[in-house]
């Protein structure tokens, strides 16, 4: 993968490997709480669990783990994960994807603050931010703190996509942000909570070494898998125009071994497909016609002719855009054959996963209208120029 930022890697120390080196003293004497998943590890492989046990004995009273579980077994859209006991530590597992997706007051009855540490892949839809989101919610309810060990966002401080829109509210959206929204955990966590009007006594223990133009592969952090089908930091990467196929009948690559970067249906053309995006600009990417066999999820069993997205530049490549684009010519291609996935998805049982997908139903009449994707892009700048005025006050790195 070409990326002129390769050549200036350096090492970060993420926010978990801060509060271990230096503990602060607002944690002294406090009863601890930590969501995190198997995922929340330092550039050792160390567990958070076990470095906040060592560092604060006794103090760690339960865990919360996000959509997909604590061990990140747990497959897509509403496979939910029970509560459980952590077999190592002896402490009580809350889920935050089960029974709730919003923490009960009581599950906060036994800890005074609440540590935040997740893998987060820097795509709205990707719903971790979410679920901290309603923990600062429940937080502010029942008066915990919350700290968050932050970390970097692997697909650096780039922003990209249209705002989401109040109609398409949900889990996998929950406030006006764009697709690709450039912040890590921690800034999210203040944008949300200055926003929204949440009020948590909110803290954020910062990435060291860490900058806005930084992709993963600069950091020098292992990357290890926040959920089951993002095994790599390319699945992070094309994931923010990739995750759009989740919406419709075509496969997004679940079931094989390069989910997000594989695409296909059994009736889709190379070549009518390439043709159709040819005249649309999508820097930094290579189509790849190959023909694959998803062993789950959608065409479980059946060949799928489509592609193999290969990023060729990271830094000019934008995700957003090349999904659209391919979502347009399919709709366009195929009427007969393509359809929009019907509901439910991630907990709504009416509205189109489509819609929730994209955050705005302009969005795809424009798409199924043909409307090109540059013009569409131009709809949204002025929307986009204010989110970046928006969360300058809650930017913690250059």
């Amino acid at each position: 993968m070409g990326q002129r930022r390769g050549q200036r890697q350096k090492k970060v120390r993420i926010g978990l490997e801060q509060c271990i080196a230096e503990p602060p003293e607002s944690l002294d004497g406090q009863r601890l709480g930590l969501l995190c998943n198997q995922a929340s590890t330092d550039h050792r492989f160390r567990h958070s669990r076990d470095l906040l046990l060592q560092c604060f004995p006794g103090q760690l009273r339960c865990l919360f783990s996000p959509q997909h579980g604590f061990f990140s077994a747990k497959q897509d859209n509403m496979i939910e994960s029970d509560h459980c006991v952590d077999a190592v530590s002896g402490l009580p597992v809350f889920s935050l994807y089960g029974e709730t997706r919003k923490p009960y007051p009581s599950m906060f009855a036994d800890i005074d603050v609440l540590l935040i540490d997740l893998v987060d892949v820097g795509t709205r839809v990707y719903t971790f931010i979410w679920t901290v989101v309603h923990c600062l919610q429940t937080a502010a309810e029942t008066g915990t703190r919350v700290v968050i060990l932050d970390r970097p966002n692997p697909l650096g401080g780039t922003v990209e996509g249209n705002l989401l829109q109040e109609d398409c509210s949900s889990f996998v959206g929950l406030w006006s942000i764009p697709m690709r929204h450039g912040l890590t955990v921690g800034e999210m966590a203040l944008f949300c909570n200055r926003e929204m009007e949440i009020g948590t006594d909110l803290e954020v223990i910062p990435v060291l070494g860490w900058q806005r133009d930084m992709l993963f592969p600069q950091t020098g952090f292992p990357w290890v898998f926040p959920s089951p089908n993002m095994p790599t930091f390319t699945s992070a990467l094309v994931y923010p125009g990739q995750v759009i196929w989740e919406g419709t009948n075509i496969s997004e690559g679940r079931g094989t071994t390069l989910p997000f970067e594989l695409f296909g249906a059994p009736f889709l053309d190379f070549d009518e497909v390439l043709q159709k995006i040819e005249t649309t600009d999508l820097p930094g990417c290579i189509f790849r016609p190959l023909v694959f066999e998803p062993t789950s999820g959608k065409w479980a069993g059946q060949s799928c002719r489509g592609f193999q997205l290969h990023v060729t530049d990271a830094e000019l490549f934008k995700p957003y855009r090349t999904g659209l684009a391919l979502l347009q010519a399919l709709l366009l291609l195929y009427p007969e054959e393509f359809f929009y996935k019907d509901p439910p998805y991630e907990y709504e049982f009416e509205r189109l996963p489509m819609d929730l997908i994209l955050g705005d139903q302009a969005l795809r009449s424009g798409l199924e209208q043909g409307v090109e994707i540059g013009q569409l892009e131009q709809c949204w700048q002025d929307d986009l120029c204010r989110y970046l005025d928006r969360i300058k006050p809650v930017l913690l790195y250059e």
